[in-house]
């Protein structure tokens, strides 16, 4: 072979976008190609979530007795102090997969702000997908359509 030889070599393969990244799979249709990635830490989400706490310790403690008081003191807007306090109603095991990085891939800063449910159960199933859901969660969500299905087939589907 001499120096302006070339060859082809062809390996079948997909890439698929998974989370806004690259995944190369396997030419059998499996898993990943690799192991697992690195658990993705959004500070963005962190950064809120802990302002969020502090602000409604600063509440509840009395050091300012509403809102307004908070965003004025931050010299913020106060709608964006009241989206952001939305972010202590989260269930616990999301925070703690936010702040260890484990939080699902389409989960957003912007995603989070814009609302989501009240009720543990229910988040777990719209925010957290099938990673944070257990079944008794699935048929909790279920009874509750059933019983209201205008207020909560539009929060779960």
């Amino acid at each position: 072979m001499s120096a302006t030889d070339t060859f082809t070599v062809r390996i079948p393969m997909q890439i698929r976008k998974r989370g806004g990244r690259k995944l190369i799979l396997a030419p059998d249709g499996g898993g990943p190609i690799w192991t697992a990635p690195r658990p993705r830490v959004d500070n963005t989400i962190i950064k809120a979530v802990a302002r969020a706490f502090r602000w409604r310790k600063l509440i509840e403690t009395g050091v300012h007795a509403s809102i307004e008081e908070v965003a004025r003191a931050e010299k913020i807007n106060s709608t964006y102090v009241d989206r952001v306090l939305r972010l202590t109603l989260l269930a616990p095991e999301i925070i703690e997969a936010i702040m260890e990085g484990r939080q699902p891939a389409g989960m957003t800063m912007a995603g989070l702000l814009t609302g989501f449910p009240v009720v543990w159960a229910e988040q777990r199933v719209t925010l957290g997908g099938v990673g944070f859901a257990s079944v008794s969660d699935r048929s909790t969500i279920r009874r509750f359509r059933a019983d209201a299905p205008s207020v909560w087939t539009a929060a779960v589907d």
